[in-house]
């Protein structure tokens, strides 16, 4: 078993210089509590930034001796770096796409990006240093999105975990980020990319499969020759550790004081750092609204609001400062009383001790950041209320207003809704405080931040175990010597063999997928053996099978089992007594579709329509499939049809019609020693289902099927055809 190696940009510690000695102190940060379970186990490490420029390497020496003895290892960064990587495309680029702020805070600096790429080959240098295969390695947050990749790209059986602790932005807003396709392939070098919601994996995914694109089935993504899943993983809180601090003496003293101060006035508690996606002026115009359209609350409110400084130095930030300064100014001056101030505003950090007091004390918690990964006050607020009492109030752009749903959830640009949830709130019944505040309170005691490290871990062992599964399924060297081994050990062989998917790749013109020269090459070679017969199984016109493969020794199945040619002979057969009278219903359904949607076509066969989408533009022809699905499926059922979801197509056939069918009437005719059946997609599941036990099934593709073993694509399919033809193995170029 190997060993656990953390990542992220800054180490768990704060580092002092005193007179060249540097002193080391723990950080109170929630992901330091959560991973400190993992890192300070014997063999583990975390790797990351100290936090402090230091390039005599005697001083890095001395803070690297230290910290090893913390289970720490540092990445050292030059100030140039910091400031490109960090300061800059970090927090120029992608904070503010991320947070949806593009057109306002975003700077593309090539030099940005080109600090960024170097940094991360820093941190994987660093981690090469240290890993083995068989190591599990959890990388967190964008500051390193590029690290999985560069990792995976020299240890590529390791295993690695991501996790993002920011929101991931819609597609359109992503994609407007000139490196979005390296950031995306960084990302996907992991084994399980963390999210905190539902919504970022789904941007997510749509992302990948847009913008790269790559196959997205559910929450797994095949890349390459890898399954990669995204899931989402709601960071908790060390709630047991903010319950306890209310009961600390200095606590305790602390929250008196502050109960003597706002003695007869409902205190209001805002708690942010200094950033715009925290929506800090929004809520000051809503208590602003509040006091000039209620004036019964004058003298009966207050705001109690600490800013926690950063990145002060930034223009936009220092404006933002500047205005916020302004803002409760003017409120101040508006509306203060010779005994009473309306917001009390404090631009500094606080220690944690004066934070629980202003947690256990606030009679109202305002957490409305316009927009948040997680948000994490809001969790730290409630499990401070050990008294049950107490009540939040939470911007629903915060990833917590998923989980704590018994709080008032407001949207943060709506100031009138919020300044409505502060009057609710001061109003609210004890009663109605505890019974949500214990709800509350029940969410974030389960979802703790033990049980987010433990979930993510878990399943990350679990896509581990889902890749493992794949690999003995897929075909390679020893399960590929065994079947040749069979092969040449038999002398009747039936091989079934879809077409579209299976032997060639499709394209967007179904005309286009001609056979080439190396596909005929490898169809003689099998058919030259008088101990194969090999059918051509597919859902083509027979006059496209014709056309490609009439002067071949192929036995021929056209779509789907309604049209058939025997090996040797020259003309096609049809089933008999089938109706085609339900196409004029039918048909006029399916040009709604193609009017709906530019890109799509109707292909009429025999005894089926078939609705193609492939030019479509990706998610509109998906959202049009299952449109028309779900509009034929009352009318398919009474007029006997099937309704077939395929690789970009809809078709609509006769129920009498289908490979499995057709499959079975050749096996039969004979007894034979050798059956092997490949197909793609979901009409070739009846093929495989119809197979004897003994029967080889393959799958191309790596989704869910009834087949025993899979291939990737059609390259690997002719690999093995070719294989199996002349006993002699191809290697990949």
């Amino acid at each position: 078993m190997g060993k656990t190696i953390i990542i992220s940009n800054r180490l768990p510690v704060k580092v002092k210089e005193n007179n060249g000695n540097y002193e080391l102190s723990a950080s109170e940060g929630g992901l330091a509590t959560g991973l400190g379970t993992i890192y300070k186990q014997d063999g583990n490490i975390w790797i990351g930034w100290p936090g402090v420029t230091v390039d005599e390497p005697a001083h890095q020496e001395q803070i690297a001796n230290k910290l090893h003895d913390l289970s720490l290892v540092p990445v050292y960064l030059t100030q140039e770096e910091y400031n490109e990587y960090y300061e800059g495309f970090s927090n120029t680029v992608l904070w503010p796409v991320f947070h949806y702020y593009a057109s306002t805070y975003t700077t593309y600096k090539p030099s940005n990006w080109d600090y960024y790429r170097s940094v991360n080959h820093k941190f994987r240098d660093v981690v090469l240093e240290h890993a083995q295969p068989g190591d599990t390695i959890w990388i967190h947050d964008y500051q390193l999105l590029l690290l999985p990749a560069l990792i995976r790209q020299q240890l590529p059986d390791v295993t690695i975990g991501f996790f993002l602790h920011i929101p991931f932005p819609s597609q359109e807003m992503f994609r407007l980020i000139p490196w979005r396709m390296e950031l995306l392939k960084g990302m996907l070098g992991a084994d399980l990319v963390g999210f905190h919601t539902f919504d970022d994996v789904r941007h997510f995914l749509s992302s990948v499969s847009r913008i790269m694109p790559m196959q997205v089935s559910s929450n797994t993504i095949t890349c390459d020759e890898r399954i990669v899943v995204a899931e989402a993983y709601p960071m908790g809180i060390d709630e047991q550790k903010y319950a306890s601090l209310t009961q600390e003496p200095e606590v305790q003293h602390q929250a008196e004081q502050i109960k003597l101060v706002f003695k007869d006035v409902n205190l209001i508690l805002s708690i942010d750092r200094l950033d715009y996606s925290k929506g800090i002026l929004h809520r000051l115009q809503a208590f602003e609204l509040l006091l000039k359209e209620n004036p019964e609350y004058v003298g009966k409110v207050a705001l109690y609001m600490v800013v926690v400084p950063s990145r002060d130095q930034v223009p936009q930030y220092m404006e933002l400062h500047n205005q916020i300064d302004k803002k409760v100014g003017n409120i101040n001056a508006m509306y203060r009383t010779m005994d009473w101030t309306p917001i009390h505003y404090y631009y500094r950090s606080v220690p944690i001790e004066t934070l629980s007091a202003l947690y256990s004390t606030a009679d109202v918690a305002l957490v409305t950041p316009m927009r948040d990964g997680m948000n994490l006050v809001c969790k730290e607020y409630v499990a401070s209320r050990t008294n049950n009492d107490g009540v939040l109030i939470l911007s629903e752009m915060a990833g917590a207003s998923r989980e704590l749903i018994d709080a008032l959830i407001v949207n943060p640009n709506n100031v009138i809704q919020v300044r409505d949830a502060i009057i609710q709130a001061v109003n609210m019944p004890l009663q109605e405080q505890q019974t949500r505040m214990k709800q509350l309170r029940h969410a974030v005691s389960k979802f703790n931040i033990s049980h987010w490290v433990n979930l993510f871990m878990s399943g990350l062992s679990e896509t581990k175990f889902l890749q493992r599964a794949m690999q003995t399924r897929h075909i390679a060297s020893a399960t590929e010597q065994s079947l040749i081994n069979r092969y040449h050990q038999t002398h009747k062989r039936l091989i079934f063999l879809d077409y579209d998917g299976t032997l060639v790749d499709f394209k967007t013109d179904i005309n286009q997928a001609s056979p080439d020269e190396e596909l005929y090459r490898i169809i003689r070679q099998l058919t030259a053996d008088p101990e194969n017969q090999l059918v051509l199984i597919s859902g083509r016109k027979h006059e496209n099978l014709e056309e490609w493969f009439g002067k071949e020794k192929l036995f021929m199945i056209a779509e789907h089992g309604a049209w058939f040619k025997a090996q040797g002979t020259s003309s096609w057969y049809k089933i008999n007594g089938l109706s085609t009278a339900w196409k004029k219903d039918i048909y006029p359904i399916l040009e709604k579709f193609v009017d709906r949607t530019p890109g799509t076509f109707i292909e009429e066969k025999t005894y089926s329509l078939v609705w193609h989408y492939r030019k479509a533009q990706l998610g509109l022809g998906e959202l049009r499939a299952s449109e028309l699905i779900n509009t034929l499926k009352l009318s398919s059922n009474d007029k006997g049809l099937q309704l077939l979801p395929g690789d970009k197509v809809v078709e609509v056939k006769n129920m009498e019609i289908n490979k499995g069918k057709a499959a079975l009437s050749l096996l039969d005719q004979a007894e034979y020693d050798f059956i092997m059946a490949l197909g793609d997609d979901v009409t070739d599941e009846d093929t495989f289902k119809a197979m004897p036990e003994k029967a080889i099934t393959i799958k191309v593709g790596s989704g869910s099927s009834a087949a025993k073993f899979y291939l990737r694509n059609p390259d690997e399919v002719r690999r093995l055809l070719d294989t199996l033809s002349t006993g002699v193995t191809v290697l990949n170029a």
